[in-house]
């Protein structure tokens, strides 16, 4: 199975998708991936082009007596690759072989130069993954055997062992290719499953139709699903078919992913269900920084001191009742979070009691990086944090007065505490043991581009 990798890598890129969901992603790869896969997949494919030969049969005049031929080497001196566009990628290999033929009383050795030539076609399959076959495929001999110890040796002998050899080839080699794609297909396939997003949530991919082939690149539209709790997330407004523009992201990278605004529409709704971004702010009360407590706020509203002439911990919790809303633009992407925030202080029976409440507005500039398979995220605020209050128990609040504190209190475990999770980061679409690297992410209005080199490792 591990020699179907290299081959194969090409078009595995494409195939660790499975499900159905409007959210799309679009995977190019383009034709600098080619020349890696001719460069890794020389190894493995020159060991699958090392079949069996069968015993010749030489007629003595009596009988026919059985001489032994085998492979010793096979040495692909040549592995090309090239996209036709509507069909799929082809492939032309010359390779020297060099055989050794025992016969009596000294062996012989045969090296016999081959072209094969290679079409593959990629389909989607009944379950939502690509699906490789060989749709043609024929070997060329081109030139004439070159036999070593031949010397004495009938040419009785050698042409009928050289039509021997051949006829051999004719019949195994293209067999042998296939069954290095089928193996191939059986690998994908155990790729069907759900990526880990989070504890409680993943991610899964599916082909949405066949894949489109130029002669620059081959490309995947793939839909892509969020899970919460088993469930799938699906966006109030139906996704519009993201389609990827042409000449987008670096010149000459291996692969292109195109990310969908829908897609991180999904994200930051998978976790606002999943309050992952509710937190709740505490302090030590006996620490000399700690600005949590109703001796601070009092100093800025006169009824929370009246109510509170011992110093006691104040808390702030946030819940994000609002879905985050991402918008992105040319080199430019944002997060708008309006979460409400609760300010909280321990009364004398040690129960928390609600002081006052703000409905807060915060901008956040998002950048994004890519770390081995998976796009993640660090955000910083943009301007000032808006607050508007909802509720007092406290009498009137100068929400002027009151802003620089609540930043304070506010800015940085909410940055801290999003960046931790967007450092989490999502899965791309990938296949086993293979890496996104020197990767470059772009953004545009309405999209992200992921452009990457690929890096595979058994």
């Amino acid at each position: 199975m591990a020699r179907a990798h290299g081959l194969g890598l090409l078009l595995a890129l494409l195939l660790p998708v499975v499900g159905t969901s409007l959210p799309g992603t679009v995977i190019r790869l383009n034709k600098a991936m080619l020349g890696y896969v001719s460069e890794i997949g020389r190894a493995p494919l020159q060991q699958a082009l090392k079949v069996t030969v069968p015993y010749f049969l030489d007629w003595n005049g009596e009988v026919h007596q059985p001489t032994r031929i085998q492979i010793s080497n096979v040495r692909v001196s040549q592995f090309h690759l090239k996209f036709i566009a509507n069909f799929g990628v082809r492939m032309l290999v010359a390779a020297n072989f060099t055989f050794k033929v025992f016969r009596v009383p000294e062996p012989l050795e045969l090296t016999l130069p081959v072209v094969l030539l290679a079409d593959a076609r990629v389909a989607q399959g009944s379950i939502g993954t690509p699906v490789v076959s060989i749709s043609a495929c024929f070997p060329l001999f081109n030139a004439a055997p070159v036999f070593e110890g031949s010397a004495g040796v009938a040419p009785g002998l050698l042409v009928p062992v050289q039509k021997h050899i051949k006829a051999v080839l004719q019949n195994k080699l293209c067999l042998s290719v296939s069954n290095l794609v089928q193996g191939l297909n059986v690998h994908l396939g155990t790729l069907i499953g759900l990526t880990p997003v989070g504890p409680e949530s993943q991610i899964r991919y599916s082909m949405i139709n066949a894949p489109t082939v130029t002669e620059d690149y081959i490309s995947l539209d793939i839909c892509a699903i969020l899970f919460l709790l088993g469930k799938p997330i699906v966006l109030p407004v139906e996704a519009t078919h993201f389609v990827l523009p042409a000449h987008v992201g670096a010149a000459g990278a291996m692969a292109t992913v195109g990310l969908s605004q829908d897609l991180f529409d999904s994200a930051l709704l998978l976790l606002q269900k999943a309050g992952a971004l509710n937190l709740d702010i505490t302090g030590q009360l006996k620490s000399e920084d700690n600005l949590l407590n109703t001796s601070v706020l009092g100093q800025l509203i006169p009824e929370v001191a009246r109510q509170f002439p011992e110093p006691m911990p104040v808390a702030l919790k946030v819940r994000l009742g609002a879905t985050p809303v991402a918008t992105l633009y040319t080199n430019n992407a944002t997060i708008q979070l309006q979460p409400f925030v609760e300010v909280q202080a321990v009364a004398s029976n040690s129960a928390f009691r609600s002081l006052f409440s703000f409905n807060v507005v915060v901008n956040l500039s998002l950048q994004l990086s890519m770390s081995n398979v998976k796009l993640q995220g660090t955000t910083s605020v943009l301007g000032d944090i808006q607050l508007t209050v909802a509720s007092s128990n406290v009498g009137f609040i100068d929400t002027n007065r009151v802003r620089p504190l609540m930043d304070t209190l506010f800015q940085k475990p909410l940055l801290n505490h999003l960046n931790a999770l967007l450092g989490m980061g999502i899965a791309l679409p990938k296949v086993v043991n293979l890496r996104y690297v020197n990767s470059e992410v772009f953004v545009y209005e309405g999209y992200v581009v992921v452009s990457s080199g690929l890096l595979y490792q058994r």
